[in-house]
């Protein structure tokens, strides 16, 4: 049996900074998180969604971002839901063995929704609106939008981590950790706002890249 690693193991080994994003990303991401956090609040409630199917999504986006906070944290929701350390291991490694048949385009979806940077094309939407219906769709694109304000987070956060552990990230710099994890806490109360005026107002809680591609 394979020993458990600590959070100050996983930060470490990671190394570097798989992806970097700006303040204004983060902003960005926090600002949709408000109501991503209630749909996924009611699906617990409606069921919907497969729970183990909203953590494969969480998986899923993480390892394209490269968060080591966000892989330990949801590596241990994972196992508690029942999941196999061989199938979490394949998720954060961008595999496809676990990937079921039913779940293929949400788990697409959800690398793309990172891949985008939270900007996915609309036809991608528009496909598991199509496979899943359109609550279901809602709900897998709010887990998407949850994680990734938690990776946007979470990389400057795991990377000052590994710092105070004498080991900093290559590609990082303490002014940016400090520059995206303070500024960040600090904009949180004004970030929830906004995000409720958009709820109130009925404002949409995505953004699309709505550019169709080019029939050749």
């Amino acid at each position: 049996m394979t020993k458990k690693k600590s959070l100050s193991e996983v930060v470490i080994q990671k190394g570097a900074i798989k992806r970097k994003f700006s303040l204004r990303e983060l902003y960005r991401s926090f600002v949709f998180a408000p109501k991503a956090i209630a749909i996924l609040i009611g699906n617990r409630k409606r069921k919907l969604v497969d729970d183990r199917l909203i953590e494969r999504l969480h998986l899923a986006v993480t390892e394209v971002n490269g968060c080591a906070v966000c892989s330990y944290q949801h590596t241990k929701m994972a196992l508690q839901q029942g999941m196999s350390g061989e199938e979490i291991a394949s998720f954060l490694s961008g595999g496809t063995d676990y990937i079921k048949p039913e779940e293929a385009k949400a788990i697409m979806f959800a690398q793309h929704f990172a891949d985008s940077r939270g900007f996915p094309k609309i036809e991608t939407y528009d496909a598991i609106v199509e496979e899943y219906g359109k609550k279901e769709a809602r709900i897998i694109l709010a887990a998407c939008q949850v994680i990734l304000s938690g990776n946007i987070f979470g990389i400057p956060f795991s990377a000052f981590l590994s710092r105070l552990h004498g080991k900093p990230y290559k590609n990082s710099s303490l002014l940016y950790e400090l520059w995206m994890i303070m500024v960040g806490g600090l904009l949180l109360p004004i970030v929830h706002i906004h995000g409720l005026l958009r709820i109130i107002f009925g404002l949409p809680n995505a953004r699309f890249d709505r550019k169709r591609e080019k029939s050749e």
